[in-house]
């Protein structure tokens, strides 16, 4: 039980943006990565909890300061590649240097008519969802001395490619959801509309909430 996380707030906050309609702005043609990131920057600021935002190519992309947990953000085109995702700097996981990880994952309309455009459906899941083994440990290795001068460097980058749960789910297009751990949280705000579990290796029986109800 973690009843003083921030993942109901900020779930939340995410779900009211939606319904009033707030856009995604993305500052050029070329913002591929952002956009989607800078949105949930800003319900995040609606929260009112301490973050952090971490550098290019750090995991996770939002940590919290006075609570240890952490959000990665995935933005999705929709239609397009929405059943997996890459993942260059860490595989996915619930549990990351002590913090608990959640994921945001949006779609947004893959041709927008101009740059602003609406979140089409979210779903934020708890890490454990995506990969619940915490023992793996990612680490990127550079073999020196290669050629014929011996002065080139092989540089060996993990490249992991994960489920999303767009790819995992039915039910959760054009919606906002919430995927935990059963028991994680005890909370009277949303509404919990079924459960499910996956069986794979380290089984996890999880809860799908969905809200905040009215």
């Amino acid at each position: 039980m973690s009843d003083n996380s921030t993942v109901v707030k900020v779930f939340t906050h995410c779900v009211e943006a939606i319904r009033r309609g707030t856009f995604i702005h993305r500052q050029s043609r070329q913002d591929k990565e952002y956009h989607f990131q800078n949105w949930v920057s800003e319900r995040l600021k609606e929260t009112g909890v301490y973050y952090e935002t971490g550098g290019r190519n750090s995991y996770p992309d939002f940590r919290m300061v006075n609570l240890a947990e952490g959000y990665e953000v995935k933005g999705l085109a929709h239609p397009g590649r929405e059943n997996n995702y890459d993942c260059n700097s860490q595989v996915p996981s619930g549990i990351h240097n002590g913090r608990t990880i959640f994921y945001v994952f949006g779609r947004y309309p893959a041709e927008p008519d101009g740059d602003s455009y609406p979140v089409t459906d979210l779903v934020l899941c708890h890490g454990d969802f995506l990969n619940a083994d915490h023992n793996y440990v990612h680490a990127n290795r550079h073999v020196k001395g290669f050629g014929s001068y011996g002065d080139i460097m092989i540089r060996d980058r993990k490249m992991y490619v994960a489920p999303t749960p767009f790819g995992l789910l039915t039910g959760v297009a054009y919606m906002q959801t919430l995927i935990l751990p059963e028991g994680f949280l005890n909370t009277s705000e949303l509404q919990r509309v079924g459960t499910l579990t996956r069986r794979e290796g380290l089984a996890g029986r999880v809860t799908i909430r969905r809200g905040p109800t009215n």
